[in-house]
């Protein structure tokens, strides 16, 4: 047993350490790359304060902070996704997928559009606010609706994307009644970019994450404990109804708050989780699930900005173009199996 668990912790650093360096790499590329490409050398050196002025402006100002949005939305989308999975025991449960996303891009096109009045719509900051409010109401309500005695994963991901049908309505509705300049920065944002990323957009960000990840790494031992099943939790001791309930409101402000800088970039949520999943078999792998989270949306965003032959794009572009056809082989290999319903 000793040896076991052994072997199974040295596999978990080994693929840790392998999804950190990978990170790494691609953050020191997309501090490199670009209309004035740097060298690994002169990139460090503007990290530490010893490049010259130029390399220091468009290292510390420009592709830093989006740099950093995507390792940090990454992770907060791939933590997100990969709690609700493993809560609901279910691969289609994802921010994204049941509708929790869906309630981010309403109250933020609500909020950028201003009720319809030209001109009217709420300042960045503002449109933030109202995503995470959005993202977690939305959590909350299809929690409410889904459960019914116990919470069921089948019904929370029907009812989910239910809710994300409604809520897709809602952001239709008002993108037609918007002006046009209004209606196409709105277009941009539900897509999911990190253009125009700033500091101002990076330091919320990194504090929200750095309260959330810690809590939700710590949430592994709840995952845990339900996973043996609720009569059996509840024996142990366990607050079932508490324990799902912080669960959610937990995946939900994670993808509310990646949301918020980066709008509702669609399926990193969804692939985070299984990817890491399969790299650590036999474990809720939350914090691998996290690092391929920011691998994907790093990665992602580096294609998004500097595919050949094509203009810049909103990395949700990107990851739609990867994460569509994964969905429909998820839903074929789930239908096969006998489980889509």
């Amino acid at each position: 047993m000793r040896r076991a668990r052994g072997l199974a912790r040295r596999r978990e650093l080994a693929v840790v350490g392998v999804l950190a360096a990978v990170l790494l790499g691609l953050l020191l590329v997309a501090l490199s790359v670009g209309d004035f490409p740097l060298s690994p050398a002169q990139v460090l050196g503007a990290l530490v304060g010893r490049g010259d002025g130029g390399a220091e402006l468009v290292v510390l100002q420009l592709r830093l902070p989006r740099a950093l949005a995507a390792v940090l939305a990454g992770a907060c989308f791939g933590l997100s996704g990969s709690v609700l999975q493993a809560l609901l025991r279910n691969p289609l449960a994802s921010p994204d997928v049941i509708g929790i996303s869906a309630g981010a891009s309403a109250a933020a096109v609500v909020a950028v559009l201003g009720l319809g009045a030209p001109g009217a719509g709420l300042p960045g900051l503002g449109v933030s606010g109202a995503a995470a409010l959005g993202a977690l109401g939305t959590a909350l309500a299809i929690s409410a609706l889904a459960t019914r005695g116990r919470l069921s994963g089948y019904r929370f991901v029907l009812v989910g994307i239910g809710a994300a049908a409604a809520l897709n309505a809602v952001v239709s509705l008002a993108l037609t009644r918007a002006d046009a300049t209004e209606a196409a920065q709105a277009l941009v944002w539900i897509t999911g970019s990190l253009n125009g990323t700033d500091w101002g957009v990076v330091v919320p960000l990194a504090v929200g994450a750095a309260v959330l990840v810690p809590v939700a790494l710590a949430c592994g031992r709840l995952l845990a404990g339900l996973g043996v099943g609720d009569d059996a939790a509840a024996g142990l001791g366990l607050r079932v109804g508490r324990a799902r309930l912080l669960l959610v409101v937990v995946a939900a402000v994670l993808a509310a708050v990646a949301t918020a800088a980066a709008g509702p970039v669609a399926f990193v949520a969804l692939v985070a989780g299984p990817v890491a999943r399969g790299l650590l078999p036999g474990r809720t792998a939350l914090g691998a699930s996290a690092l391929v989270g920011a691998v994907v949306l790093t990665g992602a965003d580096l294609v998004a900005q500097h595919a050949p032959f094509l203009p810049q794009l909103p990395v949700g572009v990107v990851t739609g173009v990867v994460g569509a056809p994964y969905l429909l082989w998820l839903l074929v290999r789930a239908g096969r199996a006998g489980t889509a319903g």
